[in-house]
């Protein structure tokens, strides 16, 4: 019966997107055991996050190419199964290295998996309305991942070791692949052409160039970060070039006409602009500012994931009534006044879990509006046969967004600590003193601190100046948040435009 095998391609796509979310959320909490298992430095962890994510921006586009061309449920089963191999050597990883490299052939397989999951779905489910509520499915079953994910992550580790964090992908892999097999029907774009390895190559150098030298910049001669900028530019360039003068690119720019299609995606960068890079340092602002152990940790990050899973239902009827030009921007200003209470909670006498909780709280609400009429309005603002190409467009720019920021608010970090021991410790430490302390501060292991800069045990015998300084750096990220995503919600308001919608955008509006 067809209601019944939606139902099955339901839940194995679900299940897929419960291993993507499980992957994101639960990594962060276990960063802090990753230095001192691993031997790993801040930009090693640093880069254990964003080689998932910049590995995942180098197959989307190629993903959502090869699903319309060689079928949709064809490349989603190699997907998976090669994301649970993936994680079953990210286990096995011995040393930093190995378990970034692990991570970049993770989210290689993550990204894929996670683009043909909207593409099977927007295939599966043609009718508008159908179309919506299985998008809301999905978005609460990724939702459990992202909200779980900490708590699911500090709770491995408390009973186990930080290898099961990753291993218990393999077994979840392999249930999604029953249920994808047996459900979701076989799709293909018939017009569909060959790979776009122009366009991929040069978008890839472009995103590693620029995170690269956000992350290693302060490392770099002269020479070498303007080399390195001028060769990120020139590859961004080149994309763009690539794009404009293929006849079947893998970005269609003119998709971009489409005010709801261009609104939406403006939701998709504001969301992974502030939301999803910060939950990668929130655990270390528990741990490190305020003291918590892992699991109180991921218990407390609840607070800022759950509201993602809960929040669909109301997001689609918001959208629905409203349509995507008021429910986006409201849902990203509604984070973006999370990040400011997180910011003001963090500032007060004895701040604690209580004054966190109320932005916490706030911008999970936010994210929570805007995920889903995000993801159902890129999708259904373009018709059905270029639903590949449209959700690559949409988590390329989430993914993007979020690899670029994880390394800003990395550097926003070190910087507002080291501003801050720059005006405390004055002239007794030189400015590559301060950067390295910066840089060890801000991994939240606040313990080791004194073995590894003896003269701390003068400069600073309570810790206080440590401890008042990486509070200076976590004033620096939220604000940047909050101003951030403020803006980019008014952005989105003003391409979105008025409430009528115009001839060529009028075709392809099928989710509105």
């Amino acid at each position: 019966m067809p209601f019944e095998r939606n139902t099955i391609a339901l839940t194995g796509v679900c299940l897929a997107s419960l291993l993507f979310g499980l992957e994101i959320s639960s990594v962060p909490v276990i960063l802090s055991k990753l230095e001192s298992v691993l031997a790993a430095d801040f930009k090693d962890l640093q880069w254990i996050m964003n080689a998932y994510t910049i590995a995942c921006t180098t197959v989307l586009m190629a993903t959502g190419t090869l699903a319309d061309r060689f079928g949709r449920k064809r490349v989603m089963v190699a997907t998976t199964v090669a994301f649970g191999l993936a994680s079953l050597l990210c286990g096995l990883a011995t040393s930093a290295p190995l378990l970034i490299a692990a991570r970049f052939l993770q989210g290689l397989a993550g990204g894929a998996m996670l683009t043909c999951s909207v593409a099977v779905l927007s295939h599966q489910f043609q009718d508008g309305k159908a179309r919506g509520k299985a998008f809301v499915a999905w978005s609460v079953v990724a939702g459990i991942g992202l909200g779980f994910g900490p708590a699911i992550g500090g709770l491995i580790v408390a009973l186990s070791n930080w290898q099961w964090v990753f291993l218990i992908h393999v077994p979840l892999a392999i249930l999604a692949l029953a249920f994808i097999g047996a459900g979701v029907t076989e799709s293909r774009d018939h017009n569909a052409r060959k790979l776009d390895w122009a366009g991929m190559l040069t978008l890839s150098a472009a995103v590693f160039g620029f995170s690269y030298l956000i992350t290693q910049g302060g490392d770099l001669g002269t020479g070498v970060r303007i080399g390195v900028t001028i060769a990120s530019v020139a590859a961004f360039i080149a994309f763009v070039v690539a794009e404009k003068i293929n006849p079947y690119p893998m970005f269609d720019f003119s998709v971009f006409r489409i005010r709801q299609f261009s609104g939406a995606i403006m939701g998709a960068i504001a969301m992974n602009f502030s939301y999803w890079p910060f939950i990668i340092y929130l655990p270390i602002y528990y741990s490190g500012v305020l003291g918590y152990d892992s699991t109180t940790t991921g218990l407390l990050l609840l607070v800022y994931t759950l509201p993602f899973m809960v929040m669909p239902p109301l997001a689609e009827r918001l959208r629905a009534r409203y349509q995507a030009r008021i429910a986006i921007p409201l849902g990203l200003l509604t984070l973006g006044i999370g990040f400011i209470a997180m910011w003001v909670g963090s500032r007060l006498e004895g701040a604690n879990w209580m004054t966190m909780l109320p932005g916490t709280l706030i911008a999970g609400i936010g994210i929570g509006l805007t995920n889903s009429p995000t993801t159902n309005t890129t999708t259904g603002a373009v018709s059905p046969d270029r639903a590949g190409m449209a959700s690559g467009i949409d988590i390329s720019a989430r993914l993007i967004t979020l690899a670029i920021n994880i390394a800003v608010l990395g550097l926003l970090l070190t910087q507002g600590i080291a501003a801050y021991l720059g005006k405390a410790l004055g002239p007794a430490l030189d400015a590559g003193e301060i950067r390295t302390l910066a840089e060890r501060i801000a991994t939240g292991n606040l313990s080791d601190l004194a073995r590894e800069t003896p003269s701390l045990a003068t400069l600073d015998p309570s810790g206080a100046i440590v401890h008042a300084a990486l509070v200076n750096g976590f004033g620096w990220v939220m604000l940047y948040c909050g101003i951030g995503v403020l803006a980019l919600s008014i952005i989105g308001f003003v391409i979105f435009g008025p409430k009528r919608v115009a001839p060529l955008e009028r075709r392809f509006a099928a989710a509105e």
